[in-house]
């Protein structure tokens, strides 16, 4: 799990957990990667400020995702097992909600 220390200039805010699901807002500000991590579970990210995310993986390899204002997306556990480092290719901060679902396989 990411923490803010981690995170460096973004901001990861607790919005509601249960045995279920944990639900936190995400702040990535442009030109400040993330650190390399990996995430336990499957997550749905809503879009509340879209923009272009570059993932780097601990191999090297990479994509981007393009997150529309509005829109959610689905992030499977593989890819989440994945080390990985996320960085804002924007000039804006993008800010997503992140649905974490604990039981999902």
């Amino acid at each position: 799990m990411l923490t803010s220390q981690q995170a460096g200039q973004a901001q990861r805010i607790p919005q509601f957990e249960n045995e279920e699901v944990r639900v936190w807002k995400t702040t990535v500000m442009p030109n400040a990667p993330l650190a390399m991590h990996t995430h336990d579970h499957p997550r749905v990210i809503v879009a509340l400020s879209g923009g272009s995310m570059k993932v780097v993986n601990e191999d090297g390899t990479s994509e981007v995702h393009q997150w529309d204002t509005g829109k959610a997306y689905w992030l499977p556990l593989e890819e989440g097992k994945k080390r990985h480092a996320d960085s804002n290719q924007g000039s804006k901060p993008i800010e997503v909600m992140v649905v974490e679902l604990k039981n999902a396989k």
